[in-house]
């Protein structure tokens, strides 16, 4: 008698063997004429090659130098406080514009924050903001964001004196994404890229929540958002490294009061890990692992870790696709925590806790996503897939891209049980396609690829009778 084990095995065996041969009949039937969607784009390359270590450590070093970083902390001292730290983020920020050559557009994002539990008086918030346009006039309005937050604070959230380093949390994010505005600013692309230092995130996210509402209120066309927050460790609280990984966290449905249509359909078809973010998430994945070798980046498919939260929420709460980046295993004594020593081992937020190289690799995946983000068509709208008749194909419909240098369209596919894409086939510049297989069966995505073979983030159909 066959075990049920080694009946599943077998069919786990024959999937796999389906989705490889589709695969494989699919780049074959594509060699003609599809863009080679597997190449380095010598751009990317270029950038991630361009990330350093160094310029990260140092830059890290210049924000721990202010002292403190609190929300609430001396805003006039040129040497200490968060008055002193946005100023010199700035002014870094438009000496790396100035030296690519004045693209980079640098800004303050402002607003004053009321008395609140975390607030004990009113407080200008402050923002600073790189924005790199894009340079295709079909794909300018898309914006892709990317934050860390400069704010810090120590054990105690409304002390606003003591050192409160945050050399983890959050200098390497911020650090993070300085280094990439100054790099990615000497290149072009079709999309827009926003690098963002954002403040009193420690407060209640207040700075990521002002511009996420602003950018809902001017009904910015955000197509992705990742927040970088705690990325400066490779040591768990027990000395062990792990520097060949960093968690993605992406939410999956979203948390609503009442769920939106849109929402009701990926529930009624099964498609839970078809959020907008679990789609972003898998193309950042494939990008950041394609070009930073022997680095995984793991999907945690959660909002966040437990009794925490980032800016990413606020992106979330609007609507828009948003995923936060973390070192894998956080070691609480050198977060949240007043600088002191206990048992001969010392406590808090320092420097020396960091491995700028870590910080370095997490930072080239990130430039790698958003370059390959920017420089690829939009997802394809208004995709369906047809449900008015029984069959055991797929007929998948969609609305076609505005782009000048779109080459086609891409149509993925994956098992039931599968959180990546399996199997993949180029369908030509056309707006409807039939595969055979069967979507009570598999999950599908249709993704727009360039003449360069820039490829978007999939999207999931929705049922059209």
């Amino acid at each position: 008698m066959i075990s049920a084990f080694a009946l599943r095995s077998t069919a786990r065996v024959m999937l796999a063997a389906v989705c490889a041969a589709l695969a494989g009949a699919a780049t074959a039937a594509d060699a003609a004429g599809a863009p080679d969607v597997s190449h380095h784009q010598r751009q990317i390359d270029q950038i991630v090659g361009q990330i350093s270590p160094q310029r990260i450590e140092a830059i890290i070093a210049k924000l721990v130098g202010f002292k403190t970083r609190h929300t609430m902390s001396d805003t006039v001292s040129d040497t200490e406080g968060i008055g002193a730290a946005r100023r010199w983020i700035k002014s870094e920020l438009e000496r790396c514009g100035a030296q690519a050559g004045g693209r980079l557009q640098v800004a303050y994002d402002s607003h004053v924050t009321p008395v609140s539990a975390r607030i004990s008086t009113p407080t200008e918030i402050v923002n600073v903001v790189a924005t790199l346009p894009g340079a295709q006039a079909a794909s300018k309005d898309r914006i892709y964001v990317v934050s860390g937050h400069y704010d810090s604070r120590n054990t105690d959230i409304m002390d606003f004196k003591g050192a409160a380093p945050g050399a983890n949390d959050d200098a390497s994010g911020t650090a993070a994404v300085i280094e990439m505005a100054c790099v990615m600013a000497r290149y072009q692309f079709d999309a827009t890229l926003v690098f963002m230092t954002v403040a009193a995130e420690e407060q209640g996210l207040f700075g990521a929540e002002h511009w996420a509402e602003q950018a809902r209120i001017n009904k910015l066309n955000i197509a992705g958002m990742f927040t970088n927050d705690i990325i400066g460790s490779s040591h768990d609280e027990h000395g062990n490294v792990d520097n060949t990984q960093v968690r993605l966290f992406a939410e999956g449905l979203p948390v609503q009061k009442q769920n939106s249509d849109a929402v009701r359909a990926l529930i009624q078809t099964g498609g839970e890990n078809d959020s907008l973010s679990r789609q972003l998430a898998r193309a950042v994945k494939e990008a950041g692992e394609r070009y930073v070798p022997g680095f995984t980046v793991n999907v945690i498919q959660r909002r966040d870790r437990y009794l925490r939260g980032g800016d990413h929420m606020p992106f979330l709460e609007r609507g828009y696709a948003a995923l936060r980046f973390t070192e894998p295993h956080e070691d609480f004594d050198h977060q949240h925590q007043n600088l002191r020593t206990e048992n001969g081992k010392a406590i808090g937020d320092l420097p020396q806790f960091d491995d700028y190289d870590y910080i370095a690799r997490v930072a080239r995946v990130n430039a790698a996503a958003l370059a390959s983000l920017a420089l690829a068509p939009a997802a394809p709208q208004n995709v369906r897939v047809r449900t008015a008749q029984l069959e055991n194909d797929t007929s998948l419909v969609w609305q076609a891209n505005t782009e000048p240098d779109l080459a086609g369209y891409r149509i993925v596919w994956r098992a039931t049980t599968a959180a990546d894409w399996q199997g993949a086939q180029f369908v030509g510049n056309v707006n409807e396609f039939k595969v055979k297989l069967s979507k009570d069966d598999y999950f599908f995505g249709v993704q727009a690829v360039d003449r360069d073979g820039n490829v978007s983030v999939a999207t999931y159909p929705q049922p059209l009778r």
